[in-house]
């Protein structure tokens, strides 16, 4: 069984595992070019995402609820992040 302290550090770290895929693939093959802002902008959104899901576990004591609402954060976070990748709804905020 993990402790409070074990969830809280799993859930802040699993952000930074997910940014070094991206960085070992951009030191190792020319076809994945991220820059320095690609990655700043990945971590804001993936360390909020991480601070979000973890303000609503210790917060929202019912279960059912508290599982709505991290997948509502999910979902808007993949919204996001699909958005800033290739512009599904055509903001100007679209990777072009």
């Amino acid at each position: 069984m993990m402790t409070q302290k074990q969830k809280t550090f799993t859930i802040y770290l699993l952000p930074l595992v997910l940014l070094c895929i991206p960085l070992l693939g951009t030191l190792i093959s020319k076809e994945i070019n991220w820059s320095v802002s690609d990655f700043l902008i990945a971590g804001v959104l993936l360390f909020s995402t991480a601070f979000l899901i973890n303000l609503v576990r210790s917060k929202i004591k019912k279960q059912s609820q508290r599982i709505l609402i991290c997948v509502f954060v999910l979902m808007v976070f993949a919204l996001v992040w699909i958005e800033l990748a290739v512009g599904i709804f055509g903001s100007p905020f679209a990777g072009n």
